[in-house]
């Protein structure tokens, strides 16, 4: 898939903070559209702090997000509803609810904003779990699927409004290498077949290969970007020891020996 030049996402002086706690300073970045990017990092240096800013979770400490040209942070009322419906978001543990079968898991984004009869959206969501494989576990609960098979109802229930842009939180974390890597392909089918931007966040290196056009590298110590590029390039290229330690693992490596 080629991707488009044009920015869909752009954050601009961001700054994230809890109370006198700075957690990010002062960064900037876009994302374009049909792009697979990925923010990586160490444990603590604010992937996920960035990433729920970028879904309006969190109000920033100063800065603009930007999806779609719309500044998410100043949208209120049906502006701000309007601009939810264009992402859809799968957390790192699925966040799905035991209650609720597969499928109403799945229909919960349709039943929230559209006023679709009820024999549509179980269509429309019986589509999304065909795309994620999952087309004959509709009715069952989340506790009877295994950890893939439930990331993978987490990825179709956030496609349900039909986003332009997916974000991912960790969604390799808990796998074993080989699910793991069925995960990654299905990412990347999904971008070829829906025509979607994906906004990734993870740490593991075979995702990050496998899936990344362009990545983000962020340092707990500095508060900001250290390395912005494709994966291999950095690995191979980038002039900052720490960018290069992270994708060959050398700091593993030494903390082993």
């Amino acid at each position: 898939m080629s991707i488009d030049k044009e920015p869909i996402l752009r954050v601009t002086n961001f700054t994230a903070a809890y109370g006198d706690n700075v957690i990010i300073d002062n960064i900037s970045f876009e994302v374009n559209r049909g792009e697979i990017f990925v923010i990586l990092g160490g444990s603590g240096c604010g992937k996920s702090t960035v990433l729920k800013h970028m879904i309006g979770l969190y109000e920033l400490a100063s800065g603009k997000i930007l999806i779609d040209g719309e500044d998410i942070a100043k949208a209120e009322g049906e502006g701000r509803i309007n601009i939810l419906k264009k992402i859809g978001v799968a957390y790192q543990s699925g966040a799905l609810f035991g209650s609720m079968t597969v499928l109403e898991n799945v229909r919960l984004p349709l039943e929230e904003y559209t006023d679709l009869s009820s024999e549509a959206m179980d269509l429309i969501s019986l589509m999304k779990l065909k795309l994620v494989g999952l087309l004959g576990s509709e009715n069952k609960m989340p506790s009877e699927l295994s950890g893939g098979m439930q990331k993978r109802a987490a990825l179709a229930r956030a496609m349900a409004l039909d986003p332009q842009i997916l974000f991912l939180d960790e969604p390799s974390a808990g796998l074993d290498p080989i699910t793991s890597a069925g995960l990654d392909h299905l990412i990347l089918r999904l971008r070829e077949s829906l025509k979607i931007t994906l906004v990734v966040v993870t740490h593991e290196l075979p995702s990050i290969y496998t899936i990344a056009d362009r990545v983000i590298m962020l340092d707990k110590d500095t508060k900001g970007i250290v390395a912005t590029g494709k994966p291999l390039d950095l690995r191979d290229h980038s002039p900052n020891p720490l960018v290069r330690q992270f994708f060959n693992r050398e700091a593993e490596l030494n903390a082993v020996a």
